[in-house]
């Protein structure tokens, strides 16, 4: 077995990825680039294509895009979330596939997962793995959620931080 650092995983998404990041490392931030210029002329047409992804998406993304105050925070951010907005994507692709520098089992802090089960962009699956590599994770599934639809943890999520973080300040 090899010593050497290495990324998260090895599914096919990984496969995958490390076969086109030489090529997204190269040109990834430039298609970002012009796929976030091309971005600011879609508002026309952002409306409708939030609707067409609403609706290919799993019930619990349907569910919060049609929240008139979400859906007008996912377009603003699409639309608005900076010059180099889409370029995320790409850097995602390149990360993911290239060593990381630790394995991931070297982490010792302790990690708190929150991974909806029906998350169509994450798989489920891949949060079980990655929580199984970490010596101290501990993984929520929700049951239901998606990608989008785990943005109203956010209470909970801080609730679980700050009890981490009182139960390390009461062991000092």
């Amino acid at each position: 077995m090899s010593h050497r650092p290495s990324a998260p995983t090895a599914s096919p998404a990984a496969r995958c990825g490390s076969f086109l990041a030489p090529a997204v490392g190269v040109a990834g931030s430039q298609i970002g680039q012009v796929l976030s210029v091309a971005l600011r002329f879609a508002r026309p047409v952002a409306e409708p294509a939030i609707s067409v992804y609403g609706r290919l998406s799993p019930a619990a993304d349907r569910e919060l895009l049609q929240r008139p105050e979400f859906r007008a925070m996912f377009l603003d951010d699409l639309l608005h979330g900076g010059r180099r907005a889409m370029e995320a994507p790409f850097a995602d692709v390149v990360v993911f596939a290239k060593d990381w520098g630790f394995r991931v089992s070297d982490v010792q802090v302790p990690v708190r997962w929150w991974h909806g089960d029906h998350d169509h962009i994450i798989p489920y699956a891949h949060g079980e793995h990655m929580v199984s590599l970490l010596p101290d994770a501990k993984l929520f599934e929700l049951p239901g959620e998606s990608h989008l639809s785990t943005l109203h943890m956010a209470t909970d999520i801080i609730d679980e931080l700050l009890a981490i973080w009182d139960q390390a300040r009461a062991v000092k």
